[in-house]
């Protein structure tokens, strides 16, 4: 037996205990909280003003190049590539290789956070 108050009828804290870690929840709150997980990762990745405007840049020019982004937006090369995959990472802007050249075009989650951003943009 696992504790003496088994033998004594009384049931056993011990399983008891194992019983509850072991115990499956429901999928729906399982599938609630990895949404929201999604979501906080979404919108950390346009939680700085910098990958706001590149969010609106790729955009409007879909298929744009980080050398591109960087000389539009007059910003170092090396933040707008790091800027950008954190973009990728929040699963916001997909990259795609054409030959040498790597190109970015935003995810629909990518769009739908632009289209929600630009709510706020003309009030």
């Amino acid at each position: 037996e696992c504790c003496p108050e088994r033998v004594l009828g009384v049931k056993c804290e011990y399983k008891l205990m194992l019983a509850i870690k072991r115990k499956k929840y429901p999928k729906e709150k399982v599938r609630q909280e990895k949404s929201a997980k999604q979501m906080e990762r979404h919108l950390k990745g346009v939680a700085n003003h910098r990958r706001i405007e590149i969010l609106f840049l790729i955009a409007e020019k879909k298929g744009i190049s980080v050398d591109s982004v960087s000389a539009i937006l007059k910003c170092n090369l090396k933040t707008i590539s790091a800027h950008i995959l954190r973009l990728e990472q929040a699963g916001l802007v997909r990259k795609r290789n054409m030959g040498r050249l790597v190109v970015h075009e935003l995810s629909p989650y990518g769009q739908a956070i632009q289209k929600f951003l630009k709510t706020f943009s003309h009030s």
